[in-house]
């Protein structure tokens, strides 16, 4: 089997070529060799590949600078998906597409089902959100896993940016008051390539939307104290202690897109479908943090 994975020098689409590396041969362009900006490009490049699976790690993930780069946001998160599943729909292709929680208003405090209605805040969530519903509608094969606070050992992301603050300072200040679960990159890939096998092979799974994400919940604050409490117990010294992280609300740390304030996601169908348990997010976190910290030695 031919596989295309687009993004795969991001943080998911990196994982994704070691997990998808047993179902066939993997095709992973560099942005040198397909543009994913050019429609005719990317058209030109399936129809010559004629990729059996599709998995589109490929994402404008600048949520801030997304809302005054609309356009560019719009063609990688909206256009894109749609332009894969249209293609994948004409021939006979399954489509393996990531999408955000930042589809969902992030209001109350009750986990978002895969049914719940949508309503972004920001035009990051809007352009998901918009790919989200082309795939739908457009007849292809398709799995769209929705997840949350993605980080891993490579990439820029949360764990590495606190992991840097707190070797350099001895106070930190971080938002309290957002809710949801951290989760590796590692965990994505191999949970969407066992769902995509299925779906290959036995055709047990239905087509749609699924949360995935760990179990579990915590704030931006729970995250940075949870790292820094790992890391040194695994022998990294820093400045700080996760005392000395200080809650603040969002409102204290204005940025120019909204940010949910609810982000927690129900697992319930993901769990039945691949009838697994997902692992807490603490139990990634470490992990993850160990292969950063290794990698650095």
């Amino acid at each position: 089997m031919k596989i295309l994975l687009t993004g795969s020098r991001g943080q998911v689409g990196f994982e994704l070529q070691r997990t998808l590396a047993p179902l066939g041969k993997v095709i992973a362009p560099t942005r040198a060799a397909l543009d994913l900006a050019d429609a005719q490009a990317v058209e030109q490049w399936l129809e010559r590949e004629q990729p059996q699976l599709i998995v589109n790690a490929a994402a404008w993930t600048a949520v801030d600078l997304a809302e005054s780069e609309e356009a560019a946001a719009r063609r990688l998160n909206a256009e894109l998906p749609a332009q894969l599943a249209s293609w994948a729909a004409r021939h006979d292709a399954l489509l393996v597409h990531f999408s955000s929680d930042y589809v969902y208003p992030g209001d109350g405090s009750i986990a978002w089902q895969e049914s719940s209605q949508p309503k972004p805040l920001s035009v990051y969530g809007q352009t998901k959100l918009a790919g989200d519903l082309a795939i739908l509608e457009s007849g292809a094969k398709h799995l769209i896993f929705r997840t949350s606070w993605v980080y891993s050992a490579r990439g820029n992301n949360f764990m590495k940016t606190m992991l840097r603050l707190g070797g350099e300072r001895d106070e930190l200040r971080v938002v309290a008051d957002q809710i949801g679960a951290p989760t590796s990159a590692r965990l994505i890939a191999n949970v969407a390539t066992l769902a995509a096998y299925r779906r290959l092979q036995a055709d047990d799974i239905a087509d749609g939307v699924y949360h995935l994400c760990p179990r579990g919940e915590t704030s931006w604050q729970g995250f940075a104290q949870a790292i820094f409490t790992q890391a040194v117990a695994l022998g990294h010294r820093l400045a700080i202690t996760p005392e000395r992280v200080l809650s603040i609300p969002t409102a204290e740390y204005p940025t120019p897109a909204q940010r949910p304030l609810n982000s927690r996601l129900s697992l319930q169908l993901i769990e039945a479908t691949l009838g697994v348990e997902l692992p807490d997010w603490q139990d990634e976190l470490s992990t993850t943090l160990e292969e950063f910290l290794q990698s650095t030695q």
